[in-house]
């Protein structure tokens, strides 16, 4: 584990890590927001010039919203790296399995913050089903979004390539919508139907650990004090079934991006 300072450029942090989870530290949630929202347009861009197209997978939550607010405020920006839009697939961690047009949806917020404004083209926005789509059980539409996830990996693969997964965390230590205790910690597929979330709407639809954990870099993003114990818990060994958080990572690297305030459990550098 490695404690690293918050005036990380961009491009160091998309520039690879290791299986060691490497950690940032911003001084502030805005300022995380806006380091992240840097970071994730180099590490696209950089997908796209290795591989022609990128591949995002969204979360949601109040600082992953914000980083999504600050991505599309930079494309406005002369940045140095830019990211062709039209070449991203976008895909999400989790979504609520609500109606299409209510606020708790994930990707009402991300259109609203993002993909509306860049114009990612709608057959490369992979959004998970709402309740009054074409399936009214949610195993059923987890179903589907796996399909989706292999018709597009190909190759007899579950998964395709996803160049950057990003994830929040929750009080508890959930990530996406696996919660302490749920039976989704132990299922094997890579998209579950959750049902019983002790966080309303307690119906969702989520990525399993062997898709989050398919992706060649899964970004961690927390913000607030209230969150501290379960990021230093989730960095010191926890079981994934205590703090799910502790059982996510990717094939190239993993990193956790706090502000101070949930960095507060950590250890000083040194220690």
């Amino acid at each position: 584990m490695s404690l690293s300072p918050g005036d990380r450029t961009a491009a160091e942090l998309a520039d690879g890590g290791g299986p060691t989870p490497q950690i940032v530290i911003e001084p502030d949630a805005d300022r995380l927001a806006r380091a992240v929202a840097e970071a994730l347009v180099a590490r696209l861009a950089a997908a796209q010039a290795v591989h022609g197209s990128a591949s995002v997978v969204l979360t949601g939550g109040g600082i992953g919203t914000a980083v999504l607010e600050r991505v599309a405020g930079l494309a406005a920006e002369p940045v140095r790296e830019t990211v062709d839009w039209t070449a991203v697939d976008v895909w999400w961690g989790d979504e609520r399995f609500v109606p299409a047009q209510d606020d708790e949806r994930n990707e009402k917020g991300a259109r609203r913050a993002l993909l509306d404004a860049v114009g990612v083209p709608p057959e490369r926005v992979h959004a998970m089903p709402p309740s009054d789509g074409p399936f009214t059980d949610p195993e059923d539409a987890a179903g589907w979004y796996a399909d989706q996830l292999r018709s597009v990996a190909g190759d007899d693969r579950a998964v395709p390539r996803l160049d950057v997964l990003l994830l929040g965390m929750g009080p508890e230590g959930h990530v996406a919508s696996i919660f302490p205790g749920s039976p989704a910690v132990r299922d094997q597929r890579p998209v579950v139907a959750v049902r019983n979330c002790p966080k309303p709407p307690p119906t969702r639809v989520s990525l399993g650990f062997t898709a989050i954990n398919s992706a060649e870099e899964v970004w961690v993003i927390v913000s607030g004090e209230g969150k501290a114990a379960a990021v230093a818990q989730a960095l010191s060994g926890a079981a994934p079934d205590e703090i799910p958080a502790a059982g996510v990572r990717g094939t190239r690297a993993t990193r956790w991006l706090l502000d101070a305030p949930a960095a507060s459990g950590l250890p000083s550098p040194g220690r």
